[in-house]
């Protein structure tokens, strides 16, 4: 077991935790410190227990706040999956159009007409 001091609300406590867990202990203890501070400031100094139990219940209240957002987020992301797959079994056919052979061939014609045109009129201008 690892041992670890930590600071809550301006009082060091020892605590033990298992190898390889201190990060998160040290995490968790950073978050009900910040809440304990915050009591502080607002209350002033405060009995211990009180301080650790007002904290906990804010940092519960904070909990359970993420987890009501978890589950809306949760039903959010069903519902999109749902969709994704009603919209993967009914494909959109999109349909492109192609234009007819015949109108490429009177494009062709017109162009090469134009050409022709071009090349009288250098003629002309040249003659």
């Amino acid at each position: 077991m690892a041992e670890l001091r930590i600071t809550i609300g301006g009082r060091d406590f020892d605590v033990a935790c298992q190898e390889g867990e201190e990060q998160y202990l040290k995490a968790a203890a950073a978050m009900l410190d910040n809440e304990a501070q915050a009591l502080s400031v607002q209350l002033g100094r405060i009995p211990e227990a009180r301080m650790l139990l007002m904290a906990g219940l804010m940092l519960a209240d904070k909990a359970a706040g993420a987890e009501d957002n978890v589950r809306v987020l949760s039903a959010r992301v069903e519902e999109l999956e749902r969709q994704l797959a009603v919209a993967r079994s009914n494909p959109v056919k999109i349909e492109v159009p192609v234009v007819p052979p015949a109108v490429t061939e009177t494009l062709a014609e017109i162009a090469a007409r134009a050409e022709a045109l071009a090349d009288r009129v250098e003629e002309a201008v040249s003659a």
